[in-house]
């Protein structure tokens, strides 16, 4: 197998996403204590490449109230997206006309009868019809789960082109302020002064250096990042120039549904791991793919069946039994989702 190597802004990307994973939340003291949630105890969702249409953040984490997690599990492993969502937060203690218990959503209803079935489908809502009418009843409270939402831009190699294009994008994200913290993640150099620290950034933005070399390759463990310059809080309840607080709370909440979904090990959703060549290696405490005949760790837009190296694992494969059922690119996937399931149950 080859020896991983960080050569490219998404295995850096995943590496943090690991450390965030196992040490949030960054001090200059230090993290957590490696178990899915942060240094007081809080539990903590990573997830990758979220955020809205004008603008997309390569790591996200939620810090999330204990007892609004707990209950926000009892909805389920999948995300409520934005047309179910008013319905789960707003259907009444008991049964009500859908049109007297939701707000006005601001385009046809038919759509929102249509979000009513498949809520209803998932077990979110209660649903019957009164006469003509269809009418909604509560499960259960939708909880208040989310404490904080973190944004961080991963760039592991800071050049000069890269610094002016994240010098616009923490910008935006510090006037938005739809995030509570901002922070920049990059390569530690060894210099005196990092080079980060030099560059024309917004003073709100956090600066994390990461250095995931070891003996064998690159790692993540527990010193693998060091904060050299703290973030400020952001005002995430104050309106902003795109948002007022009420588009700002909606927008958070849509956000940290979709990393609840997600998480940051979907991306064998986006590769191809029933490629004979795909393979995880290990990077200390983290995994990270690696392609057999690229001989290093490929992006997800080089994986995929346009790879001239793309090669369909043979069927024989994929018919044997245990140890792997379905083949290696199956047992892939599945190692990868039972990790990311036992992030979010921590």
């Amino acid at each position: 197998m080859p020896t991983p190597t960080v050569g490219s802004e998404f295995s850096f990307e995943l590496l943090v996403c690991r450390w965030a994973e196992l040490d949030w939340r960054p001090t200059e003291a230090g993290g957590g204590d490696a178990s899915g949630a942060s240094a007081d105890g809080t539990p903590v969702i990573v997830s990758r490449q979220l955020g809205t249409q004008r603008r997309r953040w390569d790591t996200i984490v939620i810090e999330c109230d204990p007892a609004g997690f707990a209950a926000r599990r009892s909805f389920g492993d999948r995300a409520i997206d934005g047309d179910l969502l008013p319905i789960v937060r707003h259907a009444p203690a008991e049964w009500a006309y859908y049109r007297d218990a939701l707000p006005d959503p601001g385009y046809p209803w038919r759509y929102v009868r249509e979000a009513i079935h498949r809520a209803a489908s998932r077990g979110l809502v209660d649903e019957r019809k009164s006469g003509n009418r269809i009418e909604i009843r509560r499960k259960r409270p939708y909880p208040d789960w989310v404490e904080r939402i973190v944004a961080v831009e991963n760039k592991p190699d800071l050049d000069a082109s890269a610094a002016a294009a994240l010098s616009d994008q923490l910008e935006h994200d510090v006037e938005t302020a739809l995030a509570d913290e901002v922070w920049l993640a990059t390569g530690r150099t060894g210099d005196r002064v990092e080079p980060a620290l030099l560059r024309q950034f917004p003073v709100e933005a956090g600066v994390l250096t990461f250095d995931f070399g070891t003996a064998d390759g690159v790692g993540v463990g527990a010193d693998a990042a060091t904060v050299d310059w703290l973030p400020s809080e952001l005002e995430v309840g104050a309106p902003s120039d795109q948002f007022d607080a009420e588009e700002k709370a909606r927008r958070r909440r849509l956000i940290a549904e979709r990393a609840y979904g997600k998480g940051w090990r979907s991306i064998t959703e986006t590769m191809r791991p029933d490629c004979r060549k795909f393979e995880v290696a290990r990077a200390g405490r983290g995994v990270v793919p690696v392609c057999g005949a690229k001989g290093r760790c490929q992006t997800e837009s080089e994986c995929g069946s346009r790879c001239d190296s793309f090669e369909p694992e043979p069927p024989q494969w994929r018919t044997k039994g245990w140890p792997i059922e379905g083949g290696p690119g199956q047992g892939v996937r599945t190692l990868l989702e039972r990790r990311r399931e036992r992030a979010r149950d921590r």
